[in-house]
């Protein structure tokens, strides 16, 4: 007889299998082409010119040459790097679109001989604005550094993007099994969502980079699923264990995953409560399981950085120490409704002439890359406004359209907008630290972890165009987004090899 240890891990091993045999092909294209997507972008995007990657990368070497966690926010990179960022004149093309990246033989050869050198990778603790984010995304990223340690920093580096262009795999994945669960109704649509969503061309910009944002966008999906399964299938033991581990990565990956929290956990309660109908044992069972093991990982975290000398809390103690001395409450709350609407009266303007839901969000939206100097002509800005509005105006119909099932699910669309919301308040939030420069934190690419609605939205959209013509709608819709991933990819190579 097979020893029990041995026998439980064949029934794990069998228990994954069936998981994943149940998910949808469909599902699994998806994810294969949010994939190539984001490992298209990591190639057309010169090394380091991604917002802030070269404090994540510095962050990865940090923890995999000195197996410690970065402590200084000063800039200071080791060696390596340095001599990498320099010969890539990376300083000069950041912040200038006019300026472009390496391109003759002879930079070329300057750059591969300088990093053949026998140069120290072992920096000063210090990771600039990367110092105090959490270290799982960092930790993962260590693989791929590791697996790459006998080429130069440049391999390194793609293999890194590689690995973070899978997590837009997984993030197009959850998006596809989140629009099935919250709308079953047409199950051709689903593949619109996530086909959308795998093109989108912010998401392959971010996700073929080095930065945790592409951690969290697919953390942020799965917990939409995760809570969509429960509405659609109840709370379970197995679904609030799930929960609570995704939330604990999801804290240990990004700290803007702190927004959604507010939503998760409303909607957890609204799923034990909805649980004990049957089962108030099992209900208190799986809220207990879900909290327990999502605060493991808080605890960790504040113990991590209570033992490298950070803040307990990261950067939220230093948000708080900031914000206390911003002034009323009720300023802070206007401006974060300012960010994102328009200024009613009576508030101070913060954002004169400036429409902030058009200009500083879609605007951004359509086209905003390299260290956000890259967009497309206000023509097409213009002209996609005008799509989403006609997209809009779909979606509208077909919420009108099955409006009796929208009302038994007041509860559910709820939990969604308050997670959504949660998240708006802390960019907004982060925004308003910074009084001299407003607007500072407005980029779309904030808004990725609510990713699962805006498939949901596209969804709703081609369905809106009825039984007849939902199918070509949708289809349309599609290759709408393609047409803007491959031209915003052309945006971003004439921005920087001209």
């Amino acid at each position: 007889m097979s020893p029990r240890p041995a026998a439980d891990g064949v029934t794990i091993v069998r228990r994954i299998r069936t998981v994943l045999h149940r998910i949808p092909r469909a599902a699994w294209i998806c994810a294969l082409i949010a994939f190539l997507n984001a490992a298209c972008w990591s190639i057309i995007t010169p090394p380091f010119q991604v917002p802030d990657e070269p404090a994540h990368f510095a962050y990865v070497q940090q923890l995999a040459e000195n197996r410690t966690l970065p402590k200084s926010r000063n800039g200071a990179f080791s060696e390596e790097e340095e001599v990498a960022l320099h010969d890539l004149r990376q300083e000069e093309v950041q912040w200038h679109p006019e300026s472009h990246t390496i391109a003759t033989q002879a930079e070329q050869r300057r750059l591969e001989h300088d990093l053949a050198q026998p140069l120290p990778r072992s920096g000063p603790s210090d990771a600039g604005v990367a110092t105090s984010e959490p270290p799982l995304y960092y930790a993962l990223q260590t693989i791929p550094y590791l697996l790459g340690s006998g080429g130069n920093l440049l391999v390194r580096l793609e293999l890194m993007r590689l690995l973070s262009a899978l997590m837009a795999g997984l993030t197009a994945l959850f998006v596809y099994l989140f629009v099935r669960e919250a709308l079953p109704g047409a199950s051709w649509a689903w593949a619109v969502g996530g086909l959308c969503i795998a093109l989108a061309p912010l998401l392959g910009f971010m996700s073929g980079a080095v930065t945790p944002e592409g951690g969290l966008y697919a953390v942020s999906a799965a917990i939409f699923y995760l809570l969509a399964r429960g509405f659609r299938r109840g709370l379970t033991p197995g679904l609030a264990v799930a929960i609570g581990v995704v939330i604990g990565i999801g804290m240990l990956t990004k700290i803007n995953f702190v927004g959604l929290i507010p939503g998760v956990i409303v909607g957890l309660l609204v799923l034990a409560i909805r649980a004990a109908r049957t089962s108030r044992r099992t209900a208190c069972r799986s809220l207990a399981l879900a909290a327990g093991i999502a605060a493991s990982p808080v605890c960790l975290y504040v113990v991590s950085n209570l033992i490298s000398n950070h803040p307990a809390l990261g950067v939220i103690s230093s948000g708080i120490n900031i914000t206390s001395g911003r002034g009323p409450v009720l300023k802070e709350i206007s401006y974060i409704w300012q960010s994102y609407l328009p200024r009613l009266p009576g508030m101070t303007n913060y954002f004169p002439g400036i429409s902030t839901t058009i200009q500083m969000w879609f605007d951004r939206s359509v086209g905003f890359y390299g260290w956000n100097d890259t967009s497309f002509p206000v023509w097409v800005e213009q002209l996609a406004l005008i799509l989403a509005g006609l997209l809009a105006m779909l979606s509208v119909r077909a919420l009108i359209m099955v409006r009796a099932t929208l009302r038994r699910r007041l509860i559910e669309l709820g939990v969604y907008a308050v997670m959504a919301v949660g998240l708006l308040a802390l960019i907004g939030a982060s925004s308003y630290l910074v009084p001299e420069e407003a607007g500072t934190y407005s980029e779309p690419r904030y808004l990725l972890p609510l990713l699962s609605l805006l498939g949901a939205a596209l969804v709703l959209g081609a369905r809106g165009a009825g039984r007849r013509w939902g199918p070509a709608v949708g289809a349309v819709i599609v290759i709408l987004f393609l047409a803007h991933d491959v031209f915003s990819q052309l945006q971003v190579i004439a921005r920087f090899y001209g």
